[in-house]
Order: C-alpha cells, then structure tokens, then sequence
C-alpha cells in the first residue's frame, strides 16, 4: 500500500518571515545566499525532451554501464553529452 506524502505548505503559510528566517538559518541543509550570489544566478532551462532511438552498442561497453544498477541509459547518455562538450570546445578553441 503506496503512503500518501503529507504536504507542509499550510501549516508554513502561517509563518512570519522572521520565523521562516529563522527556520532556514537552523537548517543544516540550507546554504546561506547573499546578494553576490543573486547577482551571479542564472535561470536553468528544462533539459529538451529526450528522443528514443535504436543504438548498437558492443557487449562490453553496454554490460559496463548495465553493471552499475539502474539508470545506465541516463549514465551513457550524460557520458555522450560530456563527449560532444569536450569536442564542441575543441572545435571552438581552432
């Protein structure tokens, strides 16, 4: 039976700013921001959807991945995106 995930956001629509100040400084997860950081923020685009498409790849190079658990189209995916930056500032640097 899946559990229903409770949502805080009532209960934290009650609290003041200071409060929520107060809560964020005591979170040892929460990283302090000042104004630099703002400045230096840029917004992140979603990543484009992703295409299906049929791939050949050795025995090797797939059981390599297939070996690290779930996830190995996503790890040779992010190994392929790493190769085409690597190769796009090389190009650049000509």
């Amino acid at each position: 039976m899946k559990r229903k995930l409770k949502s805080d956001m009532e209960q934290v629509s009650r609290f003041s700013e200071e409060e929520i100040a107060r809560r964020a400084a005591s979170d040892p997860d929460a990283l302090p921001t000042d104004e630099a950081f703002w400045m230096r923020a840029v917004r992140a685009e979603h990543p484009a959807k992703k295409q299906n498409v049929t791939i050949r790849l050795s025995p090797g190079v797939l059981e390599f991945f297939k070996r690290q658990g779930p996830g190995y189209q996503t790890r040779i995916n992010a190994v392929l995106e790493r190769y085409v930056e690597i190769q796009e500032n090389q190009i650049a640097r000509r």
